[in-house]
C-alpha cells in the first residue's frame, strides 16, 4: 500500500505526507482527463445578439461531426431562450438538419442544479463574466469548462473561437487539461430567537445564559470579570459557492461599514472601511486588485483580504490560509447594516446583531 493512503503517526510519516500531497497537487494540474463524450453544454453570454448566429453555428458543429466511431456527433444543451429566438431559427434547423430533433436539447438553471452528471464538459461563449455564470449554475460539482473569448474581459477566457474546430478536435480525442480553480462557500446566518442575557467569564471565556424572568444563572460560575452581552441564537439560511469573490460593503447608506473579522473563531480586526473583499486567488485580478489587494496565483490555496477604502492605515490586504474559517459579522453598535453580494450576485442584507 502506498505510503500517502496511511494516516501519519509520527513526524517522519507526517512529512512524507505532506510531500505525496504536493506530488498528487502537481500531477492534477498536468493530467489529462480522457472520457467519451456524450453531451456539451453551451452558456452563451446573455444580450449579445451577435453571439446567437455562432452558437447555432457551433452546436450544429458538434451535432453533425461523427464522432467516436458513430454517424453523428454528440448531444448539445443550449439555454432555453434560443427555442423561441428569431435569430437562432430552431424549426429551421429542425427542417434542414434531422439529427437535431434528437441531439439538440435546452437547458434550464434547474437541470443544471438537478443533474450535474449529464454534461461532459461546458463551453462558454463570452467573457470572465460567462465562465462565473457558468460556475453559479452549477453549485456543487462543475463540470470542466472550455472558455472562448468573445467577451470584454479575457482572464479567464483562453481559447480563440475561430480556432474552435482545432480546440474541440483535441478534447474529443486527446482528452481535457484540467485547470483546477478554488471556490469557498458562504453561508448567511440569521437570528432567531434571543432568549435574554448572558453573562461571559473574563478568565475562561464560560458564557453562562440567563433566563430574564429568572433572578439566578441557568450555569453558575464565580467570576469577578464577568460582563453581561446580549446572547443571540443563529440559523443557516442560504448558501453559495463562490469563484471569484465575496464583498460586503455599506450599501446605499452614508455611513462606513463597521464588520467584526473573525478567522477560525479569533478575532481577527474591526473594520472601519466602506466595505471588505473576500476573494479566492481566481478573484484576485477582479475587484481586489482594484481595492489594492496583491495578485496571487490560482495554484496557491489561499484566501484574500482586502479592505475598500478603509478609515485607518493600519488594515492592510492580507493573505489567510483556504482552511481557515472566516465569520463576519455586523455589531449591534454599527451605524448601520452591511451588503453582501456573492460573485456579483444574489445581493443580501446583513443586519445588526
Amino acid at each position: 500500500m502506498d505510503r500517502c493512503d496511511n494516516e501519519p503517526t509520527d513526524y517522519s510519516e507526517l512529512a512524507e505526507t505532506t510531500n505525496c500531497v504536493r506530488k498528487i497537487s502537481k500531477k492534477l494540474g498536468q493530467a489529462r482527463i480522457q472520457n467519451v463524450v456524450k453531451t456539451v453544454m453551451i452558456v452563451t453570454k446573455p444580450g449579445d445578439a451577435r453571439l446567437v448566429s455562432l452558437t447555432r453555428e457551433l452546436a450544429l458543429y458538434l451535432i453533425t461531426t461523427p464522432r467516436f466511431g458513430k454517424e453523428h456527433g454528440v448531444t448539445v444543451y443550449v439555454n432555453k431562450d434560443f427555442k423561441d429566438s428569431k435569430k437562432f431559427d430552431f424549426p429551421g434547423l429542425l427542417k434542414s438538419t434531422p439529427l437535431v430533433n434528437d441531439y439538440l436539447k435546452f437547458w434550464t438553471e434547474e437541470l443544471c442544479s438537478a443533474r450535474t452528471e449529464i454534461f461532459n464538459f461546458v463551453i462558454t461563449l463570452g467573457g470572465d463574466g460567462t465562465v462565473l455564470f457558468t460556475s453559479w449554475l452549477f453549485q456543487e460539482v462543475v463540470p470542466p469548462v472550455l472558455p472562448f473569448h468573445l467577451g470584454s474581459l479575457g482572464f479567464l477566457t483562453n481559447f480563440d473561437f475561430k480556432n474552435y474546430k482545432t480546440h474541440l478536435t483535441n478534447v474529443m480525442e486527446k482528452g481535457i487539461r484540467v485547470n483546477l480553480r478554488m471556490r469557498f462557500t458562504c453561508t448567511v446566518y440569521r437570528s432567531i430567537h434571543n432568549p435574554g442575557k448572558a453573562t461571559r467569564c473574563g478568565e475562561t471565556g464560560e458564557i453562562m445564559i440567563q433566563n430574564p424572568k429568572d433572578s439566578e444563572c441557568d450555569t453558575q460560575h464565580e467570576c469577578d470579570q464577568d460582563k453581561a452581552l446580549t446572547c443571540v441564537i443563529t440559523k443557516p439560511t442560504e448558501s453559495f459557492e463562490v469563484l471569484n469573490d465575496l464583498v460586503v460593503d455599506r450599501g446605499s447608506g452614508p455611513y462606513m461599514s463597521l464588520l467584526e473579522l473573525f478567522g477560525d473563531d479569533q478575532h481577527l480586526t474591526t473594520v472601519q472601511a466602506d466595505g471588505l473583499v473576500i476573494s479566492t486567488p481566481t478573484g484576485s485580478t477582479a475587484y481586489s486588485v482594484s481595492a489594492g489587494g496583491s495578485l496571487v496565483h490560482p495554484e496557491i490555496p489561499a484566501l484574500l483580504i482586502t479592505p475598500i477604502c478603509p478609515h485607518t492605515l493600519s488594515f492592510r490586504p492580507m493573505l489567510l490560509p483556504d482552511s481557515m474559517e472566516l465569520r463576519i459579522c455586523v455589531p449591534y453598535n454599527s451605524r448601520s447594516t452591511a451588503w453582501a453580494s456573492f460573485d456579483g450576485r444574489h445581493r443580501v442584507e446583513l443586519r445588526r446583531m
